[in-house]
């Protein structure tokens, strides 16, 4: 049986939180704290250990893709929400029937210049149907095809 097809996501993280420049210092992460059911299930039931990850930075002075990682872990139940300190606590949680879940992801590179959400915009047509480019769209993690992948890729080398 053949091994499934490689998969490609966006993540998006605020960098004053935790950046791309982050995930190069440590090398891997757990993706911790999502709390919207649909990026959860794409964590939980979809992702696969070596899938391809753009590292998008939100809420920044230049939103946009800045890197590039990998998801290095089988999901496993994201610890924080069993933490009572913790921002992302749900008291509704249980060690038995744990409500979220992460991966860790693994840093490739940093990007050599940053690929901004306007920059892609300005690509639409070729674009069609990338999430994040959808109004209203907020989630934090967001599949890509292959084609979008290989697309946004070319873009790092040409001027924005």
């Amino acid at each position: 049986m053949p091994a499934p097809a490689r998969q490609y996501w966006l993540m998006k993280s605020e960098p004053d939180e935790f950046s791309i420049d982050d995930l190069a210092r440590v090398g891997t992460e757990p993706w911790t704290g999502v709390r919207n059911y649909q990026a959860r299930n794409f964590m939980w039931k979809q992702m696969r250990v070596g899938d391809g990850v753009f590292f998008y930075h939100s809420n920044a002075a230049v939103p946009g893709i800045h890197g590039l990682a990998r998801v290095a872990s089988t999901p496993y139940p994201d610890p924080t929400q069993f933490e009572p300190g913790s921002d992302y606590f749900d008291p509704k949680s249980r060690r038995e029937e744990p409500r979220w879940w992460l991966v860790d992801v693994g840093f490739e590179r940093k990007l050599a210049r940053a690929i901004s959400l306007d920059e892609l915009r300005g690509h639409a047509g070729a674009l069609d149907d990338f999430p994040l480019l959808r109004r209203g769209n907020r989630l934090s993690v967001l599949p890509v095809t292959a084609a979008q992948w290989k697309y946004i890729l070319t873009l790092e080398k040409k001027r924005p």
